[in-house]
């Protein structure tokens, strides 16, 4: 590791990498483009001896040896470029975490699903008995958990795409794509480059490894064949020879030719077809770890899922809220429909991605009553609604609007759902924000 490093990106990750390094003995000098005292958490790095660089980063990059970005970062900055230009090396939090991490990573990445099964897995390794660190970005920086933990435990981590783009050595003992659908273009500029990205949680493993991939999704089972770690495939769809399915009404575990039965499906707590896939993936990599079926079965049965995602709020004059801000993209916003019976009041929209909504818009059938739109995605959205000959389109200013609106539009046993399929960003600092919004907009329609 470099001597002196320039840490870019003061979010939660950019200020647990600064306080890391500098526990570790490094030179840290941070740089953001907002204003320090517009910061959120700025005040962590205030007693360290942390240079903040002022002005253009450019002016320093003579100093630095090393560049740690942070998620959101793009790497076309003109600094960055120049950096790369110059052989200083350019990493990601993750990759500084794998680097100083004394115990085994567990990562897992997809478009959807990542969060959910990210946390069903930590249940299932802590039921297990085992020392267990959930983390990434299903909320706590991974480079906390990787400086803090013994060769004893096990770190299960939630990795983007964002955090994918600079890694180098990064080494997971199993790695896990769920799937692979289209999302964040406006930073990968292409499915292509979006689906490598991807692939790179697997570039470095080796024959003593695991990768779990989905069977079902074309774009992740394509790249199986460049996978040097035991495959272990899942399967929503397909009986496999090797791997977990669903065989009618039960899990399937077929690994080395030894079948057992795990659950029956209709015992899995959490609902929807795509949660039985987030639940095959944890499966396999609990299975891959070598966790008996019992612990699994039992961690399954309890399970109640993560907040945000097709979470429930309440239920008011029998009509139910049901919250999904983690729903930031098309195919997650229609597994949030499919996974609802009966009507729905939809709210969605928000910042823009670069992505396309004729799928959206084809998966509401009869189910969605009406669309509210909200955010800088509402005339994208209506556009191609009313193109496709869906007409039940409200718009909204703020989502207290939206909620308002949704509730008056509603009828018994309808629900009304929040699930964007879109970022968060043109309205809210992030989707957590969004959501715990809409849940007081709730409690407010109790009085």
């Amino acid at each position: 590791m470099s001597e002196k490093i320039l840490v870019v990106g003061l979010g939660m990750s950019g200020i647990a990498v600064s306080k890391v390094l500098n526990s570790i003995g490094y030179e840290v000098l941070v740089y953001d483009d907002k204003p320090y005292d517009q910061i959120e958490g700025i005040d962590k790095l205030q007693n360290l001896p942390i240079t903040r660089v002022m002005g253009d980063p450019l002016s320093y990059i003579n100093e630095i040896n090393c560049i740690v970005v942070s998620p959101g970062v793009p790497l076309d900055k003109e600094f960055i470029v120049k950096a790369i230009d110059r052989d200083i090396e350019v990493i990601s939090e993750i990759e500084l975490a794998y680097r100083i991490s004394k115990a085994p990573i567990i990562a897992i990445t997809g478009t959807n699903g990542k969060t959910t099964t990210t946390a069903l897995t930590g249940e299932i390794f802590k039921n297990a008995g085992l020392k267990t660190r959930v983390s990434g970005n299903i909320g706590k920086p991974l480079i906390y958990d990787c400086y803090e933990a013994d060769d004893d435990e096990i770190i299960i981590a939630e990795i983007s795409s964002f955090q994918l783009e600079t890694i180098r050595y990064f080494h997971p003992h199993i790695s896990a794509i769920l799937n692979i659908t289209p999302d964040h273009l406006d930073r990968h500029k292409t499915m292509e480059n979006y689906i490598y990205i991807k692939s790179k949680i697997f570039m470095n493993q080796d024959t003593s490894d695991f990768a779990i991939l989905n069977f079902d999704d074309p774009n992740t089972w394509g790249l199986h064949d460049k996978i040097n770690a035991r495959l272990v495939p899942f399967s929503r769809r397909e009986r496999l020879k090797d791997g977990l399915y669903i065989d009618g009404e039960h899990i399937i575990s077929n690994i080395d030719n030894s079948m057992e039965k795990i659950i029956d499906i209709n015992e899995i707590f959490i609902p929807g077809k795509h949660n039985l896939e987030n639940a095959l993936a944890a499966c396999a990599i609990a299975k891959s770890w070598g966790i008996n079926n019992d612990t699994i079965k039992y961690t399954l049965k309890t399970f109640k899922g993560v907040e945000h995602r097709i979470e429930f709020v309440d239920e008011i004059n029998g009509i139910k809220f049901i919250n999904d801000s983690k729903g930031t993209n098309p195919d997650a916003a229609i597994k949030a429909i499919e996974a609802i019976k009966g009507d729905i009041i939809l709210i969605a929209g928000g910042y823009d991605k670069g992505n396309d909504y004729y799928d959206f818009i084809q998966s509401f059938d009869d189910k969605v009553r009406y669309l509210i739109l909200i955010g800088a995605t509402a005339d994208k959205i209506e556009k191609q609604a009313t193109s496709m000959g869906y007409t039940n389109v409200v718009r909204a200013q703020t989502l207290k609007e939206a909620v308002d609106k949704a509730y008056q539009l509603a009828k018994r046993e309808d629900t009304v759902l929040l699930s964007p399929a879109c970022a968060s960003w043109d309205m809210f600092s992030n989707f957590e924000e969004r959501g715990k919004l809409f849940k007081s907009y709730v409690k407010a329609l109790r009085g």
